[in-house]
Order: structure tokens, then sequence, then C-alpha cells
């Protein structure tokens, strides 16, 4: 089967499979006190242990909630976990508040940014050991940029009505996984374009560094045309990121790739050293300290269990699921994410899984793809604005007219599968602002700034402050509250029965992970 007609037809006539897709949310979010200043208070003990509570947990800082859905098979049930959580949190911060914009807001200085803490268990320990490598890599500041991690996978039977061969359902899964995000980086621009929301940044952000950016106002740096600051290479100049260059080719080259990474010395960090007064400050001296240290928009995943590293996890049983990590927060919304963005989401990617895919020449990195991504951060609403696909120039306007046409098919068998028109109708709003960029986030976050005579911090504290009124105005239901407490209570009995339980010194411990990697087989 080659043509996407023929896909269509045969999608058409098997829409139950489409009701197999999941997808899930992790959304990040500053804790900020009342003024917008990053909290110095620990992980509040009602949120639970941020080592084992599944919904709510920390991400770089003390200070940066993650909060994360179950797995769930319609827009409707996941976004409202989402808020359900969102307005448990709201009542829970009683002097603080979310703040609901991916750039910082006021941080105090490097050294008083508060690492997360995860309890004394070898498992919290590593956690928190990663995060102190990470300052001593990047510094904290870059750590607490925040966004929106989308998950979504098919079921099995998807891949077969594709014919993607495979000699067995977890290889099948895995190559139809990798098609998928080849596309995915072909076509993630269109994705910065529509809900990029982070075109300016606070000048104490900058905290000095040289940039590009131009002056909104006395508070305010932004670039006129930008979508994603926060997705652009702003503050992030890591050569030895920089040089990695995974593939998608196939699964096997793609962690043979990795494993290098994770194991191969980096001279600056090795200056460092993995000890400092007799402390970690970071688990090892190289590329990668693990596998998620790799800033990518997209990730193949594999659920791990404890000590299980995420590349043996991927060689031994293949890709799950996929991991979005693109998205900005979007900030007229509370919860960070609207039911639109995460309706045109799914077409997208039910899009990008279906069509052709095409591997990438040139050792498996396709650089136009990166350019382009690269550009339209910064870019990306320029009148005229060129990028390059398959190897010749084309607009901005053409090529997004073309993916919303090429993407529509799909957003209408979605709305068959599930009934209405509710696909039809996020992806016309997609549309519009393809048309006229003037409606997209990152130019209504600017013309907001402009229309109040407000900071990008200012404007964001005021937006955040109206989101948890308005998530507290509404409470719990009664059983939800109680669900809420119940897996917060048992969280910190788990925390503690980890730490109880641990016979294993932490450096053991360490070298045990390290030596969790495998070699990648084909699987």
């Amino acid at each position: 089967m080659t043509s996407s007609n023929q896909r269509l037809a045969v999608l058409g006539s098997h829409l139950p499979v489409l009701q197999g897709i999941l997808r899930g949310i992790e959304k990040e979010g500053l804790r900020v006190t009342g003024q917008g200043m990053l909290a110095a208070t620990p992980h509040p003990k009602a949120l639970g242990s941020a080592l084992t509570n599944s919904r709510i947990t920390t991400d770089y800082s003390e200070a940066l909630l993650e909060l994360i859905t179950e797995t769930h098979d319609s827009t409707e049930s996941l976004v409202q976990e989402l808020e359900q959580t969102h307005r448990y949190v709201a009542q829970q911060l009683t002097d603080e508040l979310i703040w609901n914009q991916s750039m910082p807001a006021q941080l105090p200085p490097e050294p008083e940014i508060p690492i997360a803490w995860y309890g004394t268990s070898n498992t919290g320990m590593l956690k928190h050991v990663y995060r102190r490598g990470l300052a001593e890599r990047y510094g904290k500041a870059m750590q607490c940029i925040a966004g929106v991690h989308y998950n979504f996978s098919l079921p099995d039977a998807f891949w077969d009505l594709m014919d993607i061969p495979g000699a067995s359902k977890s290889e099948q899964r895995s190559k139809g996984y990798l098609a998928l995000i080849r596309n995915f980086t072909r076509y993630s621009w269109l994705l910065m374009y529509l809900f990029g929301a982070s075109p300016a940044v606070s000048k104490s952000f900058m905290r000095g560094l040289p940039h590009p950016l131009q002056e909104l106002d006395a508070d305010t740096l932004y670039l006129p045309y930008a979508t994603s600051l926060r997705m652009s290479d702003l503050g992030y100049q890591n050569k030895a990121q920089s040089d990695l260059q995974l593939c998608y080719n196939d699964l096997e080259t793609f962690l043979t790739r990795m494993l290098t990474a994770v194991t191969t010395p980096w001279p600056a960090y090795e200056a460092i050293g993995t000890h400092r007064n007799g402390e970690w400050i970071q688990l090892n001296t190289n590329i990668l300290q693990i596998e998620n240290e790799y800033y990518s928009n997209i990730r193949p995943k594999r659920a791990t269990g404890r000590c299980e590293r995420p590349a043996t996890a991927l060689a031994e049983r293949g890709v799950q699921y996929i991991e979005v990590r693109c998205l900005d927060i979007d900030p007229e919304s509370p919860i960070g994410i609207s039911a639109a963005t995460s309706r045109f989401m799914d077409a997208f990617l039910l899009f990008c899984a279906a069509e052709q895919s095409k591997l990438f020449p040139n050792n498996g990195f396709c650089m136009d793809s990166h350019d382009n991504f690269s550009l339209v951060v910064k870019e990306g609403r320029k009148p005229g604005l060129e990028l390059i696909n398959q190897n010749m120039p084309t607009t901005r306007e053409e090529w997004g007219a073309e993916l919303i046409e090429g993407i529509a098919p799909y957003a209408q068998l979605l709305d068959q599968a599930k009934g209405g028109d509710l696909y039809a109708q996020a992806l016309a709003i997609q549309a519009e602002k393809v048309r006229d960029s003037g409606k997209t986030p990152s130019a209504r976050l600017l013309q907001a700034l402009r229309d109040q005579n407000l900071s990008l911090h200012d404007y964001s504290l005021k937006r955040s402050i109206e989101h948890r009124d308005a998530l507290r105005a509404q409470a719990l239901e009664p059983a939800v509250q109680d669900e809420y407490e119940t897996i917060a209570r048992e969280s910190i009995a788990e925390q503690k029965r980890l730490e109880d339980g641990d016979t294993e010194d932490f450096d053991s411990y360490v070298a045990r992970y390290h030596g969790a990697l495998k070699k990648p087989v084909k699987v």
C-alpha cells in the first residue's frame, strides 16, 4: 500500500481502530509567589511525594511542578482530568500559584534556584544528582523553562492496516512509530507556528548573556516575528549536544548512537568531575548523563521499571508510544492546553503515522527539517518566510495551507469514528491561523502586551492569577477531592517504603544503573 488515498480508504473502512488511539499530557508549571517570584518553599506536602505521586510531581526545580494525566481514549476525559488536577493544586497552593507561561517568572540568583528533591532513596537521589549535573552543564535558569508534553499511541491493529513490515509485533510497532517521528520531524515547524506562545522573555532571564533580542519595553525582550523562543537556541550554547545527531531511520541505529552519547566522556564534563567536596554533582562525565538529557522535540518512549534504562527498555521491548515535547504552555488556557489543540494534535499525529515516510538520507539526519524548525521559532510569522520542502524553497503560507489540506481527511476520519465535527472545528481554527498570522498565540500575546501596556512578567502574572481564581471558583466533587488526597497520602507512604527498603549504598546503585545499559538488538 503506497498512496495516501489507499491508506485513507482502509482506515475509513476500519473506523473502530481509531477508537484505540490513546493520549496523555505532562504539563509543567512554575510555582510562584503572589508577586511572580519563583517559590522558595519545598514541594507542598498536600501534593504528596514528588517521587511517587503518579499525577503531581516536579521537573527540574523544587518549584517546577509537573502535572501528569493517565492515558485516555478521548479528548474530553483527558482535558477533564488535567483540569481536575489543576483545581486540586490551585486549592493547595494557598499563598502561591502556577505560572501559566513557558518562559520563567522572576528567578533568584542561580545558587538560590532550588533543585528538585525526591528523598533519600537511591531512586530519589539518582533523580536529584542528575539534576545537579544539569545545573553544572547548562545552568539552572534554562531548566526553569516549562512546556506541555503530549503522549500519543496507536493500537497495534493500525500498523497492520498500514502494512508496516516486521518480524514481530514489537518490530512492526517500532518501525511504525519511527516513520511517524520522521514525518513529525519534517512537519513540526507547523506546530511551532500554530501553537508557539513564547515570543518574548523578561530581561532578567538573560542574565547579561549576549543575545539577538530587541527591547519591547523596559522589562521585556522579544523578536518581532518569533513564535517560540522556548524552543530556540536562546541560551543553549552546548557544543556536546549540538554535535549529537540521532537517527530515526531504524531503532537499532537510534539506540546505537544514544548508547555512544551516554558512554562517551566529554572533556568539559571530565574537567568538572562527578564529585565536589565529597558529594555527587553529576552521574558521570559523558556527553549525556542519561538518555533523557537529550533535548529533542519528540521521543520514542517505553515505560521503564526501577533501575531500568530507557534505551534498554526500547532495545528489549520496542517503542510503546511517542512523546511530543515542543508545545508551549497556552497562556490563554487555565490548564495550559485547549481541547481544540489536543484534537488537532491527534489529527496531525495520525497524518504523520499514515502518510508515506521516506528514510532520511545523510546518515539519518534531516538538516532541512532542523533548519526549518529553527527558522520558524524565531521568524515564523515573517511574511513570505521561505522554508525548504523536499530540496525546494516554498513559503510558509503555501506549505502551511498544503499541510492543513493533507491533515483534513484524518480529522474527518476521527470525527466519523467519534461522532460530531469537533476535529473539523479544531482544524478550522488552525487553518485560520495559517491564513492570518495575527491570530497565532505568539502574535496575540505581543498584541496584548502592547494593548495593555504591560511587561511580559506583569501580563503573565495577571493572567496566572485570573486562571488560579477561575480554578478555585469551582470546588472538586467530594469523591474526586478524596481521590487526590488519598493518592497524595499513599505516595508519601510509598516513598518512605522505598527509603526504608534500600539496602544498597548509592555509589553501588549508580554503578548498577550504568551497568543496566545493553547494546541494541533487533526487536
